[in-house]
């Protein structure tokens, strides 16, 4: 599903809401699905061969280039436009940056969540997500770049978690809710699917 944007944009083909693209593909459902077989290839990469472990905004955004780049000229770049999803209203564009600078802060002044207690790490994973999904920085792949980061995240606190086995409309909904500010369905998801490292 497309975003809603704040007014005319010129990163989508003439009449229509298909991004601009490096392939000149101009329908969306096309689009959408070279889009994931593309980042579906390189998550596979990333999760064999992160590219780094900074955990910070810099970070976020190169995985985001990582998973785009062959799409997008934009891969990387935080967006330009407001953006909204099914009623959720996302960062407006001028309060990226002091919100990512925010976040990602939080997270390197709490170790990362490194060495907490289960209950607690799960508390500071789904509180972090939450974050980091009304971010949204990007004009398209946030819930990707997302995803890979956190699982990163998570293995780096020797935890794991897969992503391909949690039900994509559970995980939606969840996210929705939480956006709402009820994370409870969130942090149930998080606690049957993050598991110790064995």
């Amino acid at each position: 599903m497309s975003y809603s944007i704040s007014h005319p944009s010129d990163d989508c083909y003439e009449g229509t809401a298909c991004l601009l693209n490096k392939f000149n593909i101009q329908n969306e459902e096309q689009l959408a699905k070279v889009e994931a077989s593309i980042t579906l290839a390189k998550t596979a990469e990333l999760e064999r061969k992160p590219i780094s472990n900074t955990y910070d905004f810099e970070h976020y955004k190169q995985i985001h280039e990582y998973l785009f780049k062959d799409l997008y000229v934009w891969a990387g770049q935080i967006r330009t436009v407001d953006i909204s999803k099914k009623g959720t209203y996302f960062t407006s564009v001028e309060d990226i940056e002091a919100i990512a600078e925010a976040c990602f802060n939080r997270l390197k002044s709490c170790n990362y969540f490194k060495n907490l207690e289960f209950d607690e790490f799960i508390e500071n994973i789904v509180d972090f997500y939450c974050t980091t999904n009304m971010l949204h920085p990007f004009r398209e792949g946030n819930g990707r770049t997302q995803r890979v980061f956190i699982a990163q995240l998570i293995r780096f606190c020797g935890y794991d978690i897969n992503f391909s086995e949690i039900d994509t409309d559970e995980l939606m909904a969840a996210t929705i809710h939480s956006a709402n500010g009820i994370t409870d369905y969130l942090k149930l998801i998080f606690k049957n699917h993050i598991k110790p490292q064995e």
